[in-house]
């Protein structure tokens, strides 16, 4: 599985190729042990992805052996992150790859009052791209609470 590599401005990549749409839809914040952290531009939720740091895998299964336990506390890292800084009524974490092949894992928090609720998020709306400033605050909180650069 090849995907095309992310092209960032500013010149920061994430280690591995991502899927096109990954690399359309989300923005790249850094690296946690196992994986490589994406932030969704859609400013209704709070979303990350995280993408294991091997190429070709599209499921949990396919993980080594040792990355498995990494990438466990990489969603437990994202997961604490969102918990603390938004307080959500619940954290959703999923990994499907029904239509990106690429192993990731979304973590995102949930609100009664988002405008998917309490629906999954996925195809309830277009998603409303973050504003520059809005963009800029939003990623470094989050890199803050991540502890990614």
């Amino acid at each position: 599985m090849r995907f095309y590599p992310f092209d960032r401005a500013a010149g920061k990549s994430p280690d591995i190729d991502l899927h096109p749409q990954l690399a359309r839809d989300c923005l790249w914040l850094g690296r946690l042990a196992a994986c490589q952290v994406l932030l969704m531009n859609d400013s209704r939720y709070p979303w990350l992805i995280l993408v294991p740091n091997q190429e070709g895998l599209a499921d949990f299964d396919l993980l080594p052996e040792a990355l498995v336990p990494m990438v466990w506390d990489d969603i437990r890292q994202a997961s604490q992150a969102l918990r603390t800084l938004f307080q959500p009524d619940k954290l959703n974490v999923a990994a499907l790859g029904n239509v990106v092949p690429q192993l990731h894992i979304h973590v995102i928090a949930r609100f009664q009052q988002d405008a998917a609720w309490p629906r999954p998020v996925w195809g309830c709306h277009p998603p409303l791209p973050y504003a520059e400033r809005a963009l800029r605050e939003q990623t470094a909180r989050l890199c803050a609470a991540l502890g990614v650069t």
